[in-house]
């Protein structure tokens, strides 16, 4: 039983009125007023010409067939080329949505896997006393972006202080970076950080935070490396890793998983780790990090210890001690008061890609006709409707170039062009592969 009273398009008909300037009057013959709004807006009717009209035509004939239009009515013939057979609807053996693919990549912008210049601008230090965003380029770049940033948390608040020029007035940023990481990364009840091989709560650190669009899902893990200068004046004297190839029971806390930060390199194609993370007793390991969240901890009693002469943080009660700038400089190997030095920071990112493939098939009796103009033409007596190529007459061909996606209103969502054209007639079928990551 029809659900609309409205009659099908033909073409000889439309191109009829179109040409008599009669179109609307034809139109409005066909269908009720929300049809003629939906597929003709009669605001920009007169703009369209005959061959969108044509294809609008297509589209409401389509719409019409799932509704249920009458065939046996004389004025709506089965029309070749407006069938809704156009459209073909994915049944679940035609969708594969199991595809899991892991991508590692380039960390940095553009996809660079490693920075060996690092910059900041000047004036960061009078607003942020304990944070630095670190940019791939001169600040005055226009196209320059935040990498990572830099900084110091103090559990007491040392190493800031409230005043106008270098922070907001009463402020203590070290000590709000403290509870935040503590937040965020610990488990309820645990107050302070400890780092692998001392079980001693430490009341300070040095942070990385990689930018998340940088990053984007996670930094992958055993694919970083960092050189800290060893002595402030470029010398790269520490080399940092994480410990994620010595481990086959990665530890999960409330921050997900989390790796030691430790002394060694990978730069060979294989982790070489010159001091386990359990073995640094005395002061514990190098850091912690979290590659979930893109979060490096580092141990200040570790690079005391280690020597890191360039990385010496002033921890004065109430005082301002420019403590990100100190992180900063040993990173890009800077000498004091520098805003850029050569330095070394390589880092990748892990991506999951979820991919969906459709498989969009032609079977032997379908899209063996092409809507193309040049398909057809006209005979002796102005009749559409002859093929151009004689030789289509009961055997017609068609090369199948793209595939389009769309919603259940028929609305296009996505096309997928063929690296070359698909031979498509009665005695060919084609399945074609539409596949979607994200």
């Amino acid at each position: 039983m029809a659900h609309t009273n409205s009659k099908s398009i033909t073409p000889n008909q439309l191109e009829s009125a179109f040409n008599n300037n009669n179109l609307i009057q034809y139109l409005n013959s066909r269908m009720d007023s929300t049809e003629l709004g939906r597929f003709f807006p009669p605001l920009v009717l007169e703009e369209l010409d005959l061959n969108t009209l044509l294809r609008q035509a297509a589209q409401y004939n389509a719409y019409l067939a799932d509704h249920g239009s009458d065939p046996d009515d004389p004025d709506e013939p089965d029309v070749p080329g407006f069938s809704a057979t156009i459209y073909k609807q994915f049944t679940d053996n035609d969708i594969a949505s199991t595809e899991r693919t892991t991508v590692s990549s380039g960390l940095f912008s553009g996809g660079a896997t490693s920075l060996s210049e690092f910059f900041y601008s000047s004036t960061l230090g009078d607003v942020s006393a304990s944070y630095v965003p670190v940019y791939d380029k001169v600040t005055s770049d226009s196209t320059a972006q935040v990498q990572f940033a830099v900084g110091y948390a103090n559990f007491g608040g040392s190493g800031s202080i409230g005043n106008t020029t270098k922070t907001t007035a009463g402020n203590r940023e070290t000590a709000a970076l403290y509870r935040q990481f503590r937040n965020v990364v610990l488990g309820q009840g645990t107050t302070k950080f400890t780092f692998t091989g001392n079980s001693t709560a430490r009341d300070d650190f040095a942070f990385i935070v990689f930018n998340r669009a940088q990053m984007r899902e996670k930094v992958d893990p055993g694919n970083w490396e960092l050189h800290l200068s060893g002595s402030g004046n470029g010398q790269s004297g520490i080399k940092l890793i994480d410990d994620s190839s010595a481990t086959t029971n990665t530890t999960i806390n409330s921050a997900n998983r989390v790796f030691n930060v430790v002394s060694g390199s990978i730069a060979s194609g294989t982790t070489s780790i010159k001091t386990a993370a359990s073995a640094e007793t005395s002061t514990g390991a190098p850091g912690l990090f979290y590659p979930d969240l893109g979060v490096i901890l580092l141990n200040t009693n570790w690079l005391t210890q280690a020597n890191v002469k360039s990385m010496v943080f002033s921890t004065g009660t109430n005082t301002f001690g420019d403590n990100a700038k100190v992180v900063f400089n040993s990173i890009s190997h800077s000498m004091a008061g520098a805003a850029n030095k050569q330095g070394y920071f390589a880092a990748r990112r892990e991506e999951e890609i979820s991919s969906t493939s459709y498989f969009a098939r032609a079977h032997n009796k379908e899209f063996n006709f092409s809507s193309n103009p040049t398909y057809e033409t006209t005979d002796s007596s102005n009749n559409r409707g002859a093929f151009t190529q004689p030789t289509f007459k009961g055997d017609p061909k068609a090369y199948i170039t793209q595939v389009g996606l769309y919603d259940s209103n028929r609305e296009l969502l996505a096309v997928a062009k063929l690296s070359q054209p698909v031979l498509k007639s009665f005695s060919r079928e084609a399945i074609i592969k539409v596949k979607l990551d994200f």
